[in-house]
């Protein structure tokens, strides 16, 4: 974090042993440690707050990018669907009760197919009539 090395902190040590003396070096030590340990977990949550924030921005942007595009795709299908309905009441309204349907089409209707005469020979062929089907009991 500081980019102290080896050789600094035995100066460091050497000049707080001759300058706090024997005795009280230890409890400054221990005190020392506490208040770095504290600063470290200052820093820590300090670090995962700043994290938690960042995350919760990104969160609401892609929310937001969600809501408009939920209102997007609805107001397709919107207009999507009134196009329709208006298509279908255009079509019900012009079959009408009573009036023909088919009364376009009256006009492009082909005339009916002649059936071919039958011949003599054709007719004396079928001289049996059709025998009735017998109960069976």
């Amino acid at each position: 974090m500081f980019d102290i090395g080896f050789s600094e902190l035995l100066v460091i040590a050497v000049v707080a042993l001759i300058v706090i003396g024997p005795e009280r070096l230890p409890g400054v030590a221990r005190t020392l440690g506490h208040l770095f340990g504290r600063m470290q977990r200052y820093v820590n949550d300090v670090k995962a707050d700043i994290s938690r924030e960042m995350e919760l921005e990104e969160l609401k942007k892609m929310q937001s990018s969600m809501e408009d595009a939920a209102r997007s795709f609805q107001s397709s299908v919107s207009k999507e669907m009134n196009d329709a309905e208006g298509e279908f009441n255009k079509l019900a309204q012009d079959a009408q009760p009573g009036a023909d349907p088919f009364a376009d089409m009256a006009s492009d209707t082909p005339p009916p197919v002649a059936q071919p005469a039958l011949r003599q020979s054709e007719l004396a062929l079928d001289t049996n009539p059709p025998a009735s089907p017998q109960k069976q009991s």
